[in-house]
């Protein structure tokens, strides 16, 4: 398992009882997506489109360093007054468990919302997973990889017909195809960590040094 300098640093922070700065945070998220996320190729993405490229998020969602580091950036980005955090499954699972688990230890708890694409065919036939808010909870969904986005709007539905205020999306990676512009049309507050520019820059100054 690759630990960067950064990811040491962050361990020792940690460790500490601090919490590691935000460049230290947004860097070790940074090389493992480039290191193991990133790919060029060509391929077909869940929107339909065709693209040159492709960010399997998961990897790094799911890595415990960058479950760790996202998690912090997150939690940061979060406003006071938030309720919960939610995602569509199966991409934001990780991500709403990595910000919930982090908000624990930084002793400001935020529960998490599994947001089901299809309704559970059994039990209470519900479409989401986790504790029950009262009526207008302010709830956050979050996202790991944000295309044309209509994946989060989808979430933000179904929080909004459970009796819910969700009107903010935060995404690790904005692949700068149209999801921003649609938010803003939507009246929807949007703010990802990254770009596809700034994940492509990374790529090549590595690939450069190779």
């Amino acid at each position: 398992m690759t630990h960067s300098r950064n990811a040491e640093c962050i361990d020792a922070e940690l460790n500490a009882g601090a919490v590691p700065p935000e460049t230290d945070l947004r860097q070790t998220l940074l090389d493992l997506l480039v290191q193991h996320a990133y790919q060029e190729g060509n391929f077909t993405l869940s929107s339909g489109q065709s693209s040159s490229y492709y960010i399997n998020g998961k990897v790094v969602t799911l890595h415990p360093e960058g479950a760790l580091a996202l998690g912090h950036l997150l939690l940061h980005r979060l406003p006071r007054e938030v309720d919960a955090i939610a995602g569509l499954t199966l991409g934001a699972d990780p991500i709403v468990s990595a910000v919930s688990i982090v908000s624990a230890l930084q002793k400001r708890p935020i529960p998490g919302i599994i947001i089901r694409k299809q309704a559970k065919g059994h039990g209470t036939m519900a479409y989401l997973e986790g504790p029950s808010l009262p009526p207008n909870s302010t709830v956050v969904v979050v996202e790991d990889v944000v295309t044309t986005g209509q994946s989060a709007l989808m979430a933000i539905e179904r929080l909004r017909q459970a009796g819910y205020q969700a009107n903010r999306v935060l995404a690790m990676v904005d692949r700068q195809q149209g999801g921003a512009e649609f938010y803003q049309q939507q009246g929807i507050e949007f703010e990802s960590i990254f770009t596809i520019a700034d994940l492509q820059a990374a790529y090549a100054a590595r690939s450069g040094q190779s």
